[in-house]
């Protein structure tokens, strides 16, 4: 309940929080939420936070041992040693890798005792349940069953939730002495046109024009197409950090043989966020920052049916 005792508040932990994609759902939601704690130590995803929210950056190193008492815990620790795209240096505990760190969350949920969230929301890449990062994944499930809680996971495509991306990725949901999370009944929707996220006026400093860039187009000079610069028709690719590279979210046709980039109010599109937020977090933040955080982010109508399922 909030100060007054009128309205109940949804107190929420969001650790490798990002740009707040949990939250922005909720908002959307109408749910009333406190975020008691928000942990990210990337200097440029607090900034766009706190223009979305007039948020508050805590110090990553006082969380445990500090008075949580959450409803839900979100946490999306690190991918790149999980991911394809990355070296797969793994999770191990101890290992220091970056991807390790999501035993660290399992530590605070320790540190909490009695006041243990309900709730537990774990996102990842796929990698997480292929065999190298397996026996991990079945130990961070089997520490919360031993804390109470029964875990169960999905794998999620944006695209079943009304965004034109392909982006699959583990969805794991973990309830404290409850009925495990049924993910078939999620609310999906059908999959907008991506011209309806496209813009329709953009700089040219988005048409592609490099030469290495340009070999990897289709129809490019040495026969058929063997570049990763993937054209972009009913849907976009996975949304990257970074676009103007090998492999990124793919190429918007502009005729002629032509291509440009997508430009990073695109990629917020594309992984569910209004306009509104764009604007707010680009008036503290460059391109590069702005593609890196849509690229890190989880798509919002994904979590908008998952807590419709749970708490609305």
């Amino acid at each position: 309940m909030d100060e007054s005792g009128d309205e109940p508040i949804l107190k929420i932990l969001e650790l490798f929080g990002g740009i707040g994609s949990p939250r922005i759902a909720l908002r959307n939601l109408g749910v009333p939420v406190k975020s008691i704690d928000y942990v990210e130590i990337d200097a440029a995803a607090v900034r766009s936070y706190n223009a979305m929210f007039d948020g508050q950056k805590y110090d990553p190193q006082n969380v445990i041992g500090y008075d949580l008492k959450p409803d839900i815990l979100i946490h999306g620790s690190p991918c790149q040693d999980i991911s394809i795209a990355g070296r797969r240096l793994g999770v191990d505990g101890g290992s220091g890798t970056r991807s390790s760190l999501m035993w660290q969350t399992l530590k605070i949920v320790e540190q909490m005792g009695v006041w243990r969230p309900r709730i537990i929301i774990w996102e990842n890449v796929k990698g997480v349940l292929q065999k190298r990062m397996a026996a991990n994944y079945a130990k961070y499930c089997d520490v919360l069953d031993g804390l109470g809680y029964t875990t169960t996971n999905a794998v999620l495509d944006a695209r079943q939730f009304g965004l034109p991306q392909y982006r699959e990725r583990v969805f794991t949901v973990s309830v404290l002495g409850g009925q495990p999370f049924d993910f078939w009944r999620l609310r999906q929707s059908a999959m907008r046109p991506i011209s309806e996220l496209l813009e329709s006026c953009v700089e040219d400093d988005y048409i592609i024009d490099s030469p290495s860039m340009l070999s990897r187009l289709p129809g490019a000079s040495g026969g058929a197409f063997a570049g990763r610069l993937m054209p972009i028709d009913r849907w976009s690719w996975t949304i990257t950090t970074k676009q103007n590279r090998n492999p990124n979210s793919g190429v918007v046709p502009l005729g002629d043989g032509r291509f440009r980039l997508l430009t990073p109010r695109e990629c917020w599109r594309l992984q569910g966020y209004s306009d509104a937020d764009f604007d707010a977090a680009a008036s503290v933040n460059g391109k590069t920052a702005l593609y890196k955080q849509a690229g890190n982010s989880i798509p919002v109508p994904i979590f908008e049916s998952i807590f419709e399922e749970m708490i609305v």
